[in-house]
């Protein structure tokens, strides 16, 4: 079975954190979780990592609503930074408003928009999806 070698999450709630953390390491399809509270905690990780040529996770569950950067000021930073590595960006947030769902299809990293709570199911087939691209 192929497998995602890192995920990363960002995510402010600390209940949603752990259920989103725990669905990811029930599926089987991630090898390393990283965890990150905030847009701007998530932006200087990656961009450090970036610096060190360290691999970038494959993928990023990134919540919109959240202190001091929130998603959109992540996606509006992340996106500067030429990357040649694929990485594919789940917006998973609680807001369903159209006005978001819009604004993060203008995202070329944005793959889908997905609404909390995730379903454990959903959120496997869209893991093993990606791990076998």
């Amino acid at each position: 079975m192929k497998k995602i070698d890192l995920a990363c999450i960002v995510e402010d709630d600390p209940m949603h954190l752990f259920i989103t953390k725990k669905y990811i390491e029930l599926s089987g399809f991630v090898e390393k979780i990283l965890v990150c509270k905030n847009g701007k905690e998530a932006y200087s990780t990656l961009k450090t990592m970036i610096q060190n040529s360290e691999k970038l996770p494959q993928v990023i569950f990134l919540d919109l609503n959240m202190p001091v950067w929130d998603g959109w000021q992540f996606l509006d930073e992340f996106t500067k930074i030429p990357i040649e590595q694929k990485i594919t960006i789940f917006i998973l947030t609680s807001s369903n408003n159209e006005e978001d769902i819009k604004r993060a299809e203008r995202y070329s990293l944005t793959s889908n928009y997905l609404v909390k709570p995730i379903d454990q199911s959903h959120l496997k087939e869209i893991l093993e999806a990606l791990a076998n691209n």
